[in-house]
């Protein structure tokens, strides 16, 4: 398993907005300013960490789910940079209708062999993409709230809110919970996994992808298409947990505290 896909489409519209309390220099600012947050720069853009984790867990083969607009995006990485360990294409969603539709985006890319898929906006651990590869069908790496809470840059009331995983005994997934509330996070046996958007899927999950109906925010959803693979098509998803933590950069104000915690990292891609 080489092939990775990222999901670069998203619009950035919470990186665009500005924010006082936000610690970024011009350039920095200016980036952030487009929206286009994988390029926002940490010494590098971010997006070079990301994939600097890719190549250190063993994927060699790179697919960037664009817009029509990210020009910038296909300049920087499909004509500027030089690569060593990954080979870079791109994938088109000409519409942002939500994470399932960019999925089905990279269906040719894909072919008939296992991929992971990616935010653009998150760094993942090492461990957890590495493990994803080492597995025999479809799953999902989910982290620990605790650990979430005490190594990622993201703020805890941001934490509360992101989706948790509800696993069978056995260990494969029943269910993503979305907006959990704290009864539900109560009922949960510890340890509680957050769910990243981090996957490994196989070529069956295209056919769910185009089976499901837009969600109540009118978006064509990753866990909507899972929930359906699970539930007519009787596929399992196994649940890796693990307890180190992704950062994320959502917004201006998430740019100094994943700098921090990037700051020495190496690129080398």
């Amino acid at each position: 398993m080489e092939k990775a896909v990222i999901l670069a489409r998203g619009l950035g519209r919470r990186m665009r907005q500005g924010d006082a309390s936000a610690s970024l220099s011009d350039n920095q600012q200016a980036v952030a300013a487009t929206g286009v947050k994988a390029l926002v720069p940490i010494d590098r853009p971010f997006l070079d960490y990301v994939l600097t984790a890719l190549a250190d867990a063993g994927y060699r083969q790179i697919c960037l789910v664009v817009g029509p607009e990210h020009d910038v995006l296909r300049e920087y990485y499909g004509r500027t940079l030089s690569y060593e360990r990954l080979s870079v294409e791109f994938a088109l969603q000409a519409e942002p209708r939500g994470t399932a539709d960019a999925v089905a985006a990279a269906a040719g890319f894909a072919g008939g062999d296992p991929f992971l898929v990616i935010n653009s906006d998150n760094h993942y651990p090492v461990d957890a993409l590495s493990a994803l590869r080492g597995l025999q069908g479809p799953g999902l790496a989910v982290f620990e709230r605790e650990s979430m809470l005490a190594r990622s840059n993201i703020p805890p009331e941001r934490i509360t809110r992101f989706a948790v995983v509800e696993a069978d005994e056995a260990g494969n997934l029943r269910r993503i919970l979305e907006k959990p509330n704290p009864e539900q996070v109560a009922r949960l046996p510890e340890p509680v996994g957050v769910s990243m958007n981090c996957w490994r899927f196989d070529a069956s999950i295209f056919a769910s992808c185009a089976a499901i109906k837009p969600s109540v925010r009118g978006e064509l959803e990753i866990p909507d298409a899972v929930q359906h693979a699970i539930g007519e098509m009787g596929q399992t998803f196994r649940v890796l947990t693990f307890r180190s933590a992704v950062l994320d950069l959502t917004s201006q104000t998430d740019v100094e505290g994943v700098a921090e915690i990037l700051a020495g990292t190496p690129v080398n891609l």
